[in-house]
């Protein structure tokens, strides 16, 4: 069974005990029981095959629960996948009304849990998985590979098997830094006290750290665009947003032509706030340097030709997107983009550079396909950098992938992406919901959205909601 130079060699005990295991008759593990995750145990449990989600925070959603305040910009019937909700149906589920704006909140409560609930002791949270192997193989040995079952570790140290892994951890608990140009600004960890990730509850529980602080938000996405709003709603609380671009017609967006008009609207109501003062926009501003000052901390960005702004504020809030983690897969054989961190084949069809939300092609278990037979990330950590992921993307990646796994490789290449038309997010249903709680808002990444025409390549934040 070795790959030793000098022949074969009868095997040993433990190389005997792999080979005897049989792997076909192991369940699926996901790693993630956010909707993807969610969706992809659902496409699962239709197909027969046996699974195990493995969640490392305390609940289905723990990530989307850091956000549960903030409103999302489309209804529920864009929300929900297709075989969660047959699954649910058949167990008496009570729907939610199709045309809701949901919370984050009530994403978990109302869809994530009862899903969840219908899954049952399949759904393992506070399980969180340090390191994914093949059993008996490091990353370099080869002959066989295929044929033995991969080795998931836990952070307490059990250890499972599995004849396949879909990893939707996503990226959440991995933001990007604040600094400029990809690296960490200098004094960043010395002020990480002071210093909150997208969407503080700034409104709620978060309140008291942010009113009458002078805040600055750096960052030009819908995140960034949504901690402004509330942020100005506080009385005697000084706004600062700092973004690189020369101005901020990107997250201003389409207004009354953006296809969600509930986006638009986001953008609109920035768009006055800078207008008449009430929030300072700095322009050109790339994050250098902090350090703690006497009456809080001082930023201050030094731009590629080597002109620098300063600003002392209270509180940051680094609204600058996310990045996917690798290091638990370091032992498999990943063909990763070098520019984005998804795959190879995947890159070039969502490309910031040269796509928006609403261009990316459907894609599915072909272009998720890693050197390493059996594994593929889905959901936004697919993406790697690219802000481009839409939720109903990491739904058609989760049914192709598990009709992959089925062995039905027709279905798994019959990839589709269903997206609203634009009547169907009419204004008056924006804005008869507005009027019973609220501007609807969202975040980068996790939002199912319709195509932002007017819209250019992103650096941050997301283009997608």
């Amino acid at each position: 069974m070795g790959d030793g130079c000098c022949g074969t060699t009868t095997p040993s005990a433990a190389e005997q005990f792999i080979t005897d295991l049989e792997t076909d008759t192991l369940p699926v593990v996901v790693i993630g029981a956010g909707p993807t995750g969610l969706a992809a145990a659902a496409h699962l449990a239709e197909r027969g095959l046996d699974f195990l989600v493995l969640e490392a925070g305390g609940q289905a959603g723990a990530s989307i629960a850091k956000w549960g305040h903030v409103r999302v910009f489309s209804p529920w019937r864009y929300n929900i996948d297709a075989a969660a909700r047959r699954l649910l149906d058949g167990a008496g589920w009570q729907a939610p009304d199709d045309d809701w704006l949901p919370t984050g909140t009530e994403i978990i409560e109302d869809y994530l849990a009862p899903l969840a609930k219908v899954l049952g002791d399949r759904v393992r949270v506070n399980a969180r998985v340090s390191a994914i192997t093949r059993l008996g193989f490091d990353r370099v040995r080869t002959n066989g590979r295929q044929d033995v079952p991969f080795l998931i570790r836990l952070e307490d140290g059990e250890e499972l098997y599995a004849r396949a892994v879909i990893d939707a951890s996503g990226t959440y608990t991995t933001p990007n830094v604040l600094g400029a140009s990809g690296l960490p600004a200098h004094g960043e960890a010395g002020v990480a006290a002071l210093i909150d990730h997208a969407l503080p509850d700034v409104l709620g529980a978060d309140r008291a750290a942010y009113e009458g602080k002078h805040t600055l938000v750096v960052g030009a996405g819908h995140s960034a665009a949504t901690t402004l709003l509330a942020l100005a709603q506080l009385a005697d609380t000084p706004i600062t947003w700092a973004i690189r671009a020369g101005n901020a017609g990107r997250t201003f967006g389409g207004g009354d032509a953006d296809a969600l008009p509930a986006r638009g609207a986001l953008g609109t109501r920035l768009h006055a706030l800078v207008e008449s003062g009430r929030i300072t926009l700095l322009t050109g501003f790339y994050t250098h340097r902090v350090r703690a000052a006497d009456q809080g901390v001082e930023v201050v960005s030094r731009d590629p030709s080597g002109t620098e702004q300063t600003i002392v504020v209270d509180r940051i809030v680094s609204a600058t997107g996310y990045r996917p983690d690798h290091s638990i897969a370091g032992e498999l054989r990943l063909d990763l983009d070098p520019v984005l961190g998804s795959t190879r084949t995947l890159a070039p069809l969502i490309d910031p550079n040269q796509h928006s939300c609403g261009t990316v092609p459907p894609h599915g278990a072909d272009e998720l396909a890693h050197p390493e037979p059996g594994y593929y990330a889905i959901g936004v950590k697919s993406y790697g950098r690219a802000p481009t992921f839409l939720m109903a993307t990491g739904y058609e990646q989760a049914r192709s992938v598990a009709a992959a796994l089925a062995g039905d490789w027709e279905a798994a290449r019959d990839v589709r992406l269903d997206l609203p038309e634009t009547g169907v997010c009419s204004s008056s249903l924006a804005e008869a919901q507005e009027q019973r709680v609220g501007l609807a808002t969202g975040i980068s990444g996790g939002l199912l959205s319709t195509p932002l025409p007017l819209v250019t390549a992103s650096t941050g934040g997301g283009c997608c909601g």
